[in-house]
């Protein structure tokens, strides 16, 4: 029997190459999306196995909506699986990024998993009752373990999300619910094209632009991957499948 997993963040990069590929693999996907022109396209090209669902983490009563719909497709099955992806990144110096912009970054790769964990750990827990077992796969990165300048926004959201793990772990271990992190490298996707375009746009007379120049544009670029090169598919079928 197919079980059933969500994954969130999955308009591109990442997101979508596991959702892709778990699709392939005997899993049904229920991908989360912001926009549902994305979500159709990714029906259209992975078939019966992905259904996608309006999810946007940061808006309570989107979660809400996308829990009740959840319940109402997987029933008493519950989810196998729930990969918590959506992330963004915001780029620049400590010294100049706003403060708005550092709340932002925490209320999307941290708060926002949060708030979609909480939402799902009842169909997580069906899903041991149908299944034997449950698990939960954060997309955390390298850098949630060595803090690196002109991303520190990024890197602090994803110092803090395996922290939150770390305690999820053993707070979900007698309910049989695995809790892993994943942390890869530098993977070519949109996140970092948007964040370059963010470094690229700063105010060319802004005192701290000519102090960060060389950091802020040397990201390495050649060492990026397409992600649906790099993104690890034996790991994700085995932290899904709890091994």
């Amino acid at each position: 029997m197919s079980r059933h997993v969500l994954i969130t963040g999955s308009s591109t990069g990442i997101g979508r190459a596991t959702a892709l590929h778990l699709s392939m693999n005997g899993w049904t996907v229920h991908a989360g999306v912001r926009r549902a022109a994305d979500g159709q396209a990714l029906e259209r090209e992975a078939g019966s196995s992905l259904r996608s669902i309006v999810l946007d983490i940061t808006d309570a009563s989107s979660v809400a909506s996308a829990a009740a719909e959840l319940q109402q497709r997987v029933g008493t099955a519950g989810l196998g699986g729930l990969v918590n992806n959506a992330g963004v990144c915001f780029f620049g110096p400590v010294e100049t990024v706003p403060i708005d912009e550092w709340r932002k970054q925490f209320e999307i790769n941290v708060f926002g998993h949060i708030a979609v964990t909480q939402a799902m750990l009842p169909l997580l827990r069906s899903g041991v009752v149908a299944s034997g077992t449950a698990a939960i796969v954060m997309m955390s990165s390298i850098a949630g373990r060595v803090g690196q300048p002109i991303l520190g926004p990024y890197c602090a959201s994803k110092f803090a999300l395996e922290a939150v793990s770390d305690a999820l772990r053993c707070e979900l271990a007698a309910d049989r619910i695995n809790v892993s992190i994943l942390e890869p490298g530098a993977i070519k996707s949109e996140i970092w094209r948007k964040a370059q375009e963010d470094a690229q746009s700063m105010d060319r007379d802004n005192p701290a632009y000519e102090r960060y120049r060389i950091i802020m544009m040397g990201l390495p670029r050649s060492r990026w991957r397409r992600s649906k090169e790099r993104s690890p598919r034996s790991a994700w079928l085995a932290r899904l499948n709890g091994v």
